[in-house]
Parts: structure tokens; C-alpha cells; sequence
């Protein structure tokens, strides 16, 4: 920004490297993403193989939901719309309001600022003190969410080892099931790795020797928010993937390769 501190340089930037790539590859990923999201969210169709149920659609909450797939309950009745609409407002929630999130798509979306050292095309800046920002107060709160939602999807991952439609009673593992085992790897990575989750468990002490449970509560989690990017990217690609592969089982594109 060309703000009344800023050296008057002539240029937007002196870098001479390829800045712009990363917000582009960030532009690109996330509007694939937001476009796949939206299609699968709004379907309302082929996110259920026994045993496997889509993670943008568990828990499945309405009478809506196929058989099978309601392992919760419908305390929703006859939700008018897709079951994922239900649930996704929460994961997608923390996600937007996520500290390492909104650093990638404020730069690669709004330009403020696209990267370091090169200034950006706005005039004012108001952080985020006014609407509809200042909604982004609210992160600690989908944390919340997100824990619940992380804890539903290990249960997912529990009863993705049971029998696929057609096979006997027992413990079955598939290709889902492993696909469904690392995306709640990941996303437990990503949730616990989170800033709020770290100030939660380490915030407001002034003196660590005192909580030794919490300090090493920190220590673990602070661990994980040194890596809370990759986590973020990783977790946004399997879940990504564990919906598409769910939706070809759900499609009839091919069989589950089960293990036994």
C-alpha cells in the first residue's frame, strides 16, 4: 500500500523472483476446491458405500440421508436441502477463519498484500475491525466445532472397518478404509495444530512449572502449529479425495479393493 510511510519507490516491488507464483498456485487450488466442494455439497447423492460415508456429509442428520448412512440419528426430519449443508458450515468455517487460511487467500484472492515486499493495489486498510472481518473474531468458536466434527469422522474411520454391502459379519479393511485413516490423521494434525487449540492449551499461565500437564500439552501442540501450513494443505487434499473416492463406490465406477 502506498501508505504516508512507505518509501516512494517508483516500482510495486524490487523482488525479482518469481513472487506471484505462489499466490497463484494458492488462487487456482482454492477456487477448484470451492468449486468441487459446492458441486458435491449441493448434490445430495452418492456419498454413502456401505461402509464408507463422505466426510462432507457425516454425520448425516436429516430423513433425507440414504440408508444406512445415518449413524446419529435425524434430529432434523425433512431438511428441505442436501444433508452436507448441515455439517459443512462448521469444518468450512474454521477453515476461513483460520489463521494460516486467511494469510493464503487474503494474498491470493483480495492482493493485501500478494506477498511480501510488494505493495498492494488497496488505498486504506482496516484490518479486520469492521464487518464482515470482524466475524474472523470467531475462530476459537468453530475450533470447537471442529473437534467434534474430527472426533464424528474417527468414528467413521471405526465402522469403515466393517463389511461392505454383500460380505459377512466382521472386521474388513479396504482401500477406503486406508484412504479414510489417513484423511482423519490429517485433519487431526491440522485441528490440533491450530494457533487457538495452542493458546488453549498453554494461555494465560504465568507460570508453566505450575501446570506441567498443560506446558506439555503446549509443547506437543506447538510442535504441530510449526508445520500448521502443510497440515492445512494436506488435510484440504484427502478430504478432498476421500469424497471423490467414495463418490466412484457410490457410482458403480469400480469395486472396493478389500485387503480381508
Amino acid at each position: 500500500m502506498n501508505g504516508p510511510t512507505r518509501a516512494r519507490i517508483g516500482v510495486r516491488t524490487l523482488r525479482a523472483d518469481r513472487w506471484w507464483l505462489t499466490p497463484a498456485v494458492t488462487f487456482t487450488v482454492f477456487s477448484l476446491f470451492i468449486v468441487y466442494s459446492t458441486w458435491r455439497a449441493f448434490s445430495g447423492a452418492n456419498y454413502f458405500a456401505e461402509p464408507y460415508l463422505s466426510p462432507f456429509y457425516s454425520p448425516c442428520l436429516s430423513n433425507e440421508c440414504v440408508p444406512g448412512s445415518s449413524d446419529f440419528g435425524q434430529p432434523f426430519g425433512g431438511f428441505p436441502l442436501s444433508p452436507a449443508l448441515l455439517i459443512l458450515v462448521f469444518p468450512l468455517g474454521f477453515r476461513l477463519t483460520c489463521y494460516y487460511y486467511r494469510k493464503a487467500y487474503y494474498r491470493a484472492f483480495w492482493l493485501s498484500p500478494p506477498a511480501c515486499a510488494v505493495a498492494e493495489p488497496h488505498g486504506s486498510y482496516s484490518g479486520e475491525t469492521r464487518f464482515p472481518l470482524l466475524a474472523q473474531n470467531v475462530h476459537r468458536w468453530f475450533w470447537y466445532a471442529a473437534v467434534l466434527v474430527a472426533l464424528v469422522l474417527t468414528y467413521d474411520v471405526l465402522l469403515a472397518f466393517g463389511p461392505a454391502e454383500g460380505e459377512s459379519d466382521g472386521i474388513h479393511m479396504g482401500l477406503g478404509t486406508l484412504i479414510m485413516l489417513v484423511n482423519v490423521v490429517f485433519i487431526w494434525l491440522y485441528t490440533l495444530g491450530c494457533h487457538s487449540c495452542r493458546h488453549i492449551m498453554g494461555g494465560r499461565l504465568r507460570h508453566f512449572s505450575k501446570h506441567p500437564v498443560r506446558y506439555k500439552l503446549w509443547g506437543w501442540v506447538s510442535k504441530l502449529n510449526g508445520q500448521h501450513a502443510r497440515w492445512a494443505w494436506f488435510s484440504l487434499f484427502s478430504v478432498a479425495l476421500t469424497d471423490f473416492y467414495i463418490y466412484l463406490l457410490a457410482t458403480g465406477a469400480f469395486d472396493d479393493p478389500r485387503f480381508f
